[in-house]
């Protein structure tokens, strides 16, 4: 069986560029870590270094299996953190996924609600677009975007919970033509530079794109990112314009202005999946309380 702190100190002599100098990163003697590399290379069977000249250099082999060792050292992080929490008596977490907006405007009061019930609780909040989760707790929640009208999804293990469907806005600068106007028909966004937040074509990316080719065009970019709150910078600073739900546009940059999209109307469905785990029903269902209520208000606002 593979050792992973040998894979680890591997992973940290291809940084360091030597053996001598990953010794002194990792406060240990050259002879120690030496020693690690010709196990890791007993262990597996690889060269893991040839000689060149008065040192050594690493082979692909051990390029190739650093790279790989990636995202199992992540996951094997998580497990020892779990391990630690355990031991010392914190064991108690709320692992939750949620995209950017949501996030900035529904988890903070969602943190104060559960943390009011179980002070001892951490929360952990990772971003599910468009991460895979590598080296995360699995989460106890998970909210996410779906096409309005499209088919709902279910997780196996979860209950799902529909929290609102919001409409979609187009960000304009103030001097825009277009931002006299009480509503924007998407068609007339045609011929416009685009600034995209969805670099990675998430579903929130693909709503948009569909509306868009519905309305019979592509959108022409002018720059893609994969932040909304820069991109919004990019349309202040008059590059192009974008289509944001209206959730993630609550504080605008001066300069801007938002008006709903229409012909057609472009809109999500936001859902919570919640783990269905008996022992944490309660508290499980207060986070899904409050993320109803933050969804309430922000439809009323």
């Amino acid at each position: 069986m593979l050792n992973p702190r040998r894979l680890e100190i591997l992973r940290a002599v291809l940084a360091a560029g030597s053996i001598n100098q990953a010794a002194r990163n990792l406060s240990y003697s050259p002879a120690t870590i030496s020693q690690h590399m010709s196990a890791l290379a007993r262990e597996t069977g690889l060269v893991l270094f040839e000689k060149q000249g008065r040192g050594i250099v690493a082979t692909d082999d051990a390029r190739h299996l650093a790279d790989q060792a990636q995202a199992l050292l992540a996951d094997f992080g998580r497990l020892e953190r779990v391990v630690a929490d355990l031991r010392g008596g914190q064991g108690q977490h709320l692992a939750v996924a949620c995209f950017a907006s949501a996030a900035e405007q529904w988890m903070p009061a969602v943190v104060r609600a559960v943390r009011a019930l179980q002070p001892n609780l951490t929360v952990e909040i990772s971003l599910n677009e468009p991460v895979d989760g590598r080296g995360r707790r699995l989460p106890d929640l998970d909210v996410r975007t779906e096409p309005a009208g499209g088919t709902e999804v279910h997780l196996d293990g979860y209950a799902r919970h529909e929290l609102t469907v919001e409409g979609f806005v187009a960000v304009l600068p103030e001097a825009h033509p277009l931002a006299a106007d009480a509503e924007v028909s998407l068609g007339d966004l045609a011929g416009e530079p685009w600034i995209d937040y969805d670099i990675y074509d998430s579903p929130i990316g693909q709503i948009v794109l569909s509306a868009c080719n519905a309305a019979g065009f592509t959108p022409r970019f002018a720059a893609r990112l994969d932040d909304h709150r820069a991109a919004l910078r990019l349309v202040a600073a008059g590059i192009g314009v974008t289509v944001l739900p209206r959730l993630a546009v609550t504080r605008l940059p001066d300069g801007l202005v938002a008006r709903p999209v229409v012909r057609p109307s472009v809109a999500r469905r936001i859902v919570v999946h919640a783990r269905r785990d008996p022992r944490r029903a309660a508290l499980l269902g207060h986070a899904v309380a409050r993320l109803r209520a933050g969804a309430r208000e922000t439809d009323a606002a």
